[in-house]
């Protein structure tokens, strides 16, 4: 292999890795990463880090900041509806190309992620299997690009999601959602498949914005509750 190759194979490695690392939540937001301290880590020269932080970067996992570099970014509530409305019509339209060409392998990969899925018993997982599911709902579309907009520029909005979700709904609310879209892949519903792949995001979107309702009226320190009259 020539050096060139290897080095765009190390900077794929280097970025996959950070990017798993990332949406999982195993590097927070505001987390710093320092292109010296990750060369050592994946026994590197700085350019393949240098590549794999831009490509990042243009993802919208990561920024940088004049005095800190590169940081692990985070989203306001605003940036995060956007991109749920940006889900919406993209996922919509890969489930509209992959629905008539799945056949019972493309059923059996989502059910056994679903199965998966009810299993896990930690918030990361969740969010993990609910990422693998709506990515394997679309691999059927036969479209690459459309499924990499998918998974890099919309589902790394479940690192923010998930966590606000689970807690306030738990997995089961999800998870039946999850089921009711199988079952109309199964009948090749394409109509039903794409409503309820709607509802389920906007479902999100609402819940989301309730939680950050009720965080808004919730006293604080800075905020104490008015005495009673």
């Amino acid at each position: 292999m020539s050096t060139t190759r290897a080095q765009k194979a190390l900077h794929e490695t280097i970025r996959s890795q950070l990017r798993y690392e990332i949406l999982s939540g195993i590097l927070p937001v505001g987390q710093p990463l320092k292109q010296d301290a990750l060369a050592q880590r994946f026994n590197a020269s700085r350019i393949p880090v240098r590549e794999a932080l831009r490509q990042l970067e243009s993802e919208g996992l990561i920024v940088h900041h004049l005095n800190r570099g590169a940081v692990v970014a985070g989203m306001s509530l605003e940036q995060i509806c956007e991109m749920l409305d940006i889900r919406i019509a993209l996922e919509c339209h890969a489930a509209r190309l992959s629905v008539p060409n799945m056949v019972e392998s493309d059923f059996q990969t989502l059910e056994k992620i679903l199965e998966a899925y009810s299993k896990a018993d930690s918030v990361q997982d969740w969010a993990e299997y609910n990422r693998r599911f709506h990515l394997a709902l679309g691999a059927a579309s036969n479209n690459r690009r459309l499924r990499r907009l998918i998974e890099e520029f919309c589902l790394n909005t479940d690192r923010y999601t998930h966590v606000l979700m689970s807690k306030a709904t738990g997995k089961e609310g999800p998870q039946s959602d999850h089921y009711r879209i199988l079952e109309a892949c199964r009948r090749r519903d394409v109509p039903a498949v794409v409503q309820l792949l709607e509802e389920h995001i906007t479902d999100t979107k609402r819940g989301l914005m309730a939680i950050a309702r009720a965080d808004e009226d919730r006293p604080t320190l800075a905020q104490p509750m008015p005495e009673a009259v």
